[in-house]
């Protein structure tokens, strides 16, 4: 039986007269790699973006239903919204390095935390980067600019600096998308490792990715779960002729 990080109840969402999420209703497992499976357009974005509040950021956006996180609904009475952000570390497409240098990128979030020492922020930051599987290719450059590293490394670096702040749940929209096929194994190596700590969700369009990685699978069709279950019954065992029709690749 699995032990449920996060629930989602009959959760709707429209921006303006569009209806991007209809009813939605699943659970996320804890400590397991939940992935968000889907064709571009079908919602998964919006729905992982959902879970930590940052669909508040766009405009003309009305919600209903609920989203709990270990038991209390996100979307009634969270008073600090940051709070929330912080147990939801966010890895996005493309990295997002701070315009500064590789240490103090993942130093940043600890000292906005009030952890200053430096021997701790020293110690800390080797800790996450090793996580991050980054510490032995930048220990002898970890005051060079983060902009100077490759794109699989910044995206790493972004991984070691959300972890930095200690989250319950890492979300991934797209995280390999721009990288490398080197890169991309390096992050999904890394994810194999971290749900031994971690909530970890993953939104792609790669069934093959989905398939390496994934513990459990929600499939979303024009903003509506059509399927979710653990990964081996999703494919190898569909039901519904929507999911056959997109395992046999009959739409992406």
């Amino acid at each position: 039986m699995k032990r449920e990080k996060i629930n989602i109840c009959d959760f709707n969402l429209k921006i303006g007269k569009e209806h991007i999420l209809k009813n939605i209703n699943c659970s996320i497992p804890e400590k397991k790699i939940t992935v968000i499976l889907g064709s571009s357009g079908c919602g998964k974005t919006t729905l992982l973006k959902s879970m930590n509040r940052l669909t508040d950021l766009y405009s003309n956006v009305k919600i209903d239903g609920s989203i709990e996180l270990n038991g209390h609904n996100i979307y009634n009475g969270i008073s600090d919204i940051n709070d929330l952000r912080r147990k939801m570390g966010l890895l996005s497409q493309r990295p997002a390095p701070l315009p500064m240098n590789i240490f103090n990128n993942v130093a940043y979030g600890l000292k906005i935390s009030g952890r200053r020492s430096k021997k701790y922020l020293k110690l800390r930051v080797e800790h996450y980067m090793k996580q991050a599987n980054l510490w032995d290719e930048v220990k002898d450059r970890l005051y060079a600019p983060a902009a100077s590293l490759s794109i699989g490394q910044q995206q790493r670096l972004c991984l070691a600096r959300g972890l930095a702040v200690d989250p319950e749940i890492i979300l991934a929209d797209e995280p390999t998308s721009a990288l490398d096929p080197i890169s991309s194994k390096a992050i999904e190596d890394r994810f194999m490792e971290l749900k031994n700590h971690y909530t970890i969700i993953v939104v792609t369009h790669a069934l093959r990715q989905a398939k390496r990685i994934a513990d459990y699978i929600i499939f979303m069709y024009l903003g509506e779960i059509i399927e979710q279950c653990e990964s081996s019954e999703f494919f190898n065992h569909p039901k519904h002729p929507i999911t056959k029709a997109y395992l046999r690749g009959s739409f992406n």
